[in-house]
């Protein structure tokens, strides 16, 4: 008989009855198209997509968790409020729950494929700020301080932002779909908070004047002369 995806006879079923062989080759075959070398599917393209949410989303959710609860050797929100306030951003609580909660909620939005395209917008706004209150002025690379992290997930999420979350996304499943305006109107009120935080700058540190030394006493003590050498 000819078995599907092979173009030659086998004679795998010669002591099968005819009945029996029709029923096998009336079947589809399944196959698992991978397409050419170089070319996706759909399916790869959404495991792909997948596995980007997870590993960068789940990054930014330990990050936020650094900020918000001292998970995994962080600060915590004192010790981030603290930090922010000397980087010029008042009221420092407010900004420790901004920026926590971008990365946190940001991270996990992204990493679930839920509201999409907040999740990513939020890991935007947040490498944004870290690129330019912490990194900036250094070289790129992160050996040196740099902003080579925060540049990749920028562009990790833009790219989530134009292709979307994929098959396997809490909105696919929900058939959830923000409206464009809600999407617009979160995206301008981030980018002026952005705009804000960083024009923000650190209290100037007062000079305190040095300390005027005390004149010289040259006056005689009562029963001493004075004299050359």
């Amino acid at each position: 008989m000819k078995i599907p995806f092979l173009d030659k006879e086998i004679p795998l079923f010669e002591n099968v009855s005819p009945s029996m062989e029709e029923e096998v080759t009336a079947r589809p075959a399944v196959i698992l198209e991978l397409g050419e070398p170089g070319e996706t599917t759909p399916m790869m393209r959404d495991v792909g997509l997948l596995l980007l949410r997870l590993t960068t989303g789940g990054l930014l959710v330990g990050h936020g968790a650094q900020k918000l609860f001292g998970w995994f050797g962080g600060p915590g929100f004192k010790g981030t409020a603290g930090w922010l306030r000397s980087l010029g951003l008042h009221p420092s609580k407010l900004w420790a729950t901004s920026a926590a909660s971008s990365e946190f909620g940001g991270g996990l939005l992204t990493s679930l494929g839920l509201f999409h395209p907040l999740g990513p917008m939020a890991e935007i706004g947040a490498m944004i700020m870290a690129t330019v209150k912490v990194h900036w002025g250094k070289p790129i690379w992160v050996s040196t301080g740099g902003a080579e992290l925060p540049v990749v997930d920028m562009a990790t999420a833009a790219t989530l932002i134009l292709t979307g979350p994929g098959r396997f996304s809490l909105d696919r499943v929900f058939g959830i779909r923000l409206p464009r305006p809600l999407v617009l109107g979160i995206a301008i009120a981030e980018a002026i908070m952005v705009a804000i935080g960083i024009v923000s700058q650190p209290a100037p540190i007062p000079v305190v004047p040095p300390e005027t030394a005390p004149a010289a006493n040259n006056t005689v003590t009562a029963g001493q002369t004075g004299g050359t050498l």
